[in-house]
């Protein structure tokens, strides 16, 4: 089964399975979003393929999983990541077990990513295009999934996948890019503020000095600048109880620890409570990768160091480790 968004990027991969002889289906899920446009795509693309196309109902879960989490992660305080979580939720356990229903034992999406079968464990590796790779996205895949997930794309780069698909005879211009976060379009505040209450309230640095009036705390991500006013001062940040946007200049941004939940080590076994695990994290999406010593706390707990780097970190947003090309795991930022 692959999962079919209308893009150019599950097209292709479609495409090079279908030529490599597997017996394929296509899927698009119904999200619950405009999607007209992209399910005719998907439509159209496995018609040319010669595949059977399903569509899926998974907008209560698609909701629940994604849209409600973003609202109540923002309205904690923090900052989330919806792509990681629609990865997770959605595609990697919804859209599975819609591919197990229907007799198909492997997933196959767009992503570039690669996996490797090594020493009796399957690895999760970047792209081989680091520019779009998108392995990121997907660290909280388990062992179960990893062996039935493929990516036809995680060999290839972008420049040779949108000749890939000209070869195919679609058109990668007539698709319009991918947007960041699906389910919004145009600024993401004016999302939020449709669906929580965002309440005024005082901004203040670290010492308590009153310097301002916030517009509601989800207006504001650590290390914002911008729609602050007056001096160079950043969100450093926020007293959720109090409803208080706190703020300094940009050296008291940098933080040398954080605190992790949710862990996941995918690519090795985890190890044990207390080790120091050297590696290199991306704090955010795409962002340059630092070294670090993580160190499990517990089952899905752990302590992050920046080793010589002091970095702005944003609760709730994914610090992933590498080493190499190898994705060892992630976490949550807790704070």
């Amino acid at each position: 089964m692959v999962a079919m968004s209308g893009g150019i990027d599950s097209a292709v991969a479609a495409a090079r399975l279908v030529r490599q002889g597997w017996p394929v289906v296509g899927v698009t899920m119904d999200l619950g979003l405009d999607q007209q446009a992209a399910l005719r795509r998907a439509t159209a693309v496995c018609r040319r393929l010669d595949i059977e196309h399903y569509v899926v109902d998974l907008r209560e879960q698609f909701r629940q999983q994604v849209i409600d989490y973003f609202c109540a992660e923002y309205a904690a305080g923090r900052t989330p990541n919806p792509c990681v979580r629609c990865n997770q939720f959605i595609k990697w356990d919804a859209l599975l077990e819609v591919a197990t229903l229907a007799g198909c034992h492997y997933l196959a999406t767009g992503h570039y990513a690669r996996q490797a079968w090594r020493e009796g464990r399957y690895r999760l590796l970047r792209s081989a295009d680091r520019g779009r790779d998108q392995s990121y996205v997907i660290y909280q895949l388990s062992q179960q999934q990893l062996a039935r997930a493929l990516f036809p794309l995680g060999n290839y780069t972008a420049d040779e996948v949108q000749q890939l698909a000209r070869v195919l005879g679609l058109n990668p211009d007539a698709v319009p890019a991918s947007q960041d976060i699906c389910f919004i379009s145009g600024d993401y505040r004016d999302f939020l503020r449709e669906r929580i209450e965002l309440l005024p309230g005082p901004i203040c640095t670290a010492g308590g000095e009153e310097v301002g009036c916030h517009q509601g705390l989800p207006n504001y991500t650590i290390g914002q600048r911008r729609g602050l006013g007056g001096a160079p001062l950043y969100v450093i940040g926020k007293d959720v109880a109090e409803n208080v946007l706190i703020v300094g200049p940009r050296e008291t941004l940098a933080r040398c620890e954080c605190d992790l939940n949710e862990l996941n080590w995918v690519s090795v076994t985890s190890p044990r409570i207390g080790a120091e695990v050297p590696i290199a994290v991306e704090l955010r999406y795409r962002a340059e990768p630092i070294p670090a010593i993580v160190r499990p706390t517990g089952l899905t707990t752990a302590q992050l160091s920046l080793a010589a780097h002091e970095q702005a970190v944003a609760p709730g947003q994914s610090a992933v480790f590498y080493r190499g090309d190898l994705l060892l795991g992630g976490g949550i930022i807790a704070g």
